[in-house]
């Protein structure tokens, strides 16, 4: 079994610094864009069978929430199953291209940074297209400062729910249980709304999301708070902020690592947003020490990328002291 949780191991740090090069190919045939389809085609199914009233659409979510997850990791354990039995490295092999699909640094990179670069060469209008890639809120009226902000908003929480906890979880289970994650990720991002589609079918999804990022979320910005001098951002206004504002958000775990990166950057994030044309209203996080400008998408990208780094050394370091 040792020798089958080092090779767990050596895949991660393998996946990491494939996803750190090459970043997600963009294809149809990607595992999450599968999982996404299998989502939508199960809630049409499902839509069908239960009633349409508040227990029936609850049932039902709860319903898809369990096949989706019993199918996104079934999948992937059996393929690893079957590869390490054939042959060791090649079950390694087979998991490291697994973790490789899971895990975003260089993708969350690249697209926030091109809102970054929409703003400097084409202007607002381009930043909004490009930032509205990457970010649920209404972008069509929204400023200069508040796509830059809503840029750096995407880098802080996916730092959270597309790096660390996909890491977490693929350390402590290897692909099968990361896949597990991304498909309670997806499923948050596809059906976790609170509108009147999805207000009770879609509400298990949500729940269980909290509950799968809760831990992974605080972990996630104490690493933000402990890379930031290393990045060349205040660690002391990162933890200062963190602990006055970390639950300034509707959501249990969003506002975590956001409240790290407004400490570290010196800089306001969050307030009122539209989404589906509805205004949402949302308490400031960090304090507006200064203007944020758009050099804060590639702060926080350097953040993000040292903390994911940092993370993997101490997740793997604690792992290899357990496996001795």
């Amino acid at each position: 079994m040792g020798k089958y949780c080092a090779g767990s191991l050596l895949a991660v740090l393998i996946g990491f610094a494939a996803d750190l090069i090459f970043g997600d190919p963009v294809t149809r045939l990607h595992p999450i864009c599968l999982i996404g389809n299998l989502i939508a085609k199960l809630e049409k199914i499902i839509r069908k069978i239960f009633p349409k009233r508040e227990r029936g659409e609850f049932c039902g979510g709860m319903l898809l929430a369990v096949l989706v997850i019993l199918l996104s990791a079934g999948i992937p354990l059996l393929l690893l199953v079957i590869s390490y039995r054939i042959y060791f490295w090649f079950g390694v092999a087979m998991e490291s291209v697994q973790c490789f699909f899971v895990l975003a640094v260089k993708t969350l990179k690249k697209e926030s940074m091109n809102v970054a670069e929409a703003l400097r060469t084409e202007g607002l209008e381009a930043g909004r297209r490009a930032v509205s890639r990457i970010v649920g809120r209404d972008t069509q009226e929204l400023s200069e400062t508040g796509v830059v902000k809503a840029a750096v908003e995407t880098v802080a929480e996916n730092f959270s729910d597309g790096v660390f906890a996909p890491m977490l979880y693929l350390i402590i289970g290897g692909g099968a249980l990361g896949f597990a994650y991304k498909s309670i990720n997806t499923m948050d991002s596809m059906i976790g709304y609170k509108n009147d589609k999805y207000l009770y079918f879609g509400r298990f999804a949500a729940r269980l999301d909290d509950v799968a990022n809760f831990i992974p979320s605080r972990l996630a910005a104490l690493f933000l708070i402990m890379a930031a001098p290393a990045a060349g951002l205040d660690g002391k206004k990162a933890w200062e902020i963190y602990r006055r504002d970390r639950l300034c958000h509707a959501s249990p775990n969003s506002a975590q690592t956001e409240a790290a990166a407004a400490g570290a950057l010196h800089v306001q994030l969050a307030g009122d947003a539209y989404y589906f044309g509805k205004l949402h209203k949302k308490p400031f996080i960090g304090d507006d020490l200064r203007p944020i400008e758009v050099e804060d998408i590639a702060r926080v990208n350097r953040l993000m990328v040292t903390a994911s780094v940092l993370s993997l050394v101490v997740l793997a370091a604690v792992k290899s002291v357990l496996l001795i």
